[in-house]
Parts: structure tokens; sequence; C-alpha cells
């Protein structure tokens, strides 16, 4: 329960960092940006476990979350130029 928790919380500060890490206008502006953090976060921990780099139901660290972040915002960007 507080792993998940944590990982809400750091996925809403992730979320600004790769916004300030990777600048440029996004689609759906800064609430959208937040939850992608959150979703990279969680990507982060997923990844994170799979490789064995984290224990299962602990959640990313900050590098990890921040790069499943930008992959996830950059991944957004190029679906939504698209459109």
């Amino acid at each position: 329960m507080f792993s998940l928790i944590g990982t809400l919380i750091s996925g809403l500060v992730v979320g600004v960092i790769a916004k300030f890490l990777l600048p440029g206008k996004d689609p759906g502006g800064l609430i959208v940006t937040i939850g992608i953090g959150i979703a990279g976060s969680f990507l982060g921990s997923w990844v994170g476990q799979f490789f064995g780099l984290y224990a299962p139901g602990q959640s990313a660290g900050w590098i990890m979350s921040v790069l499943g972040s930008i992959l996830l915002l950059f991944g957004y960007r190029m679906v939504s130029a698209r459109k």
C-alpha cells in the first residue's frame, strides 16, 4: 500500500522533472504531463523489477522514474504529432 502511494507521489514530481528535461509544447498541458510522470514511475518500477534492480513491490528510484517518464512523454508527443 505504501509503495503504491510512494510511486504516485514520486510520479507527480517526476512528471514535472521530465517536462523540464524535455521542453516543448505538449498537447495535453501540465496535467497530462503529470499523468505521464505517474505512468513513467510505474513503468520504471516494472522495468527495474523485471531486470532485478528492485524487489517486488518496491517503487522505482528517481533516475529510473525520470527515464520512464521521458520515454513515455516522447512517445506521447510522437503519437499526438501525427494527428
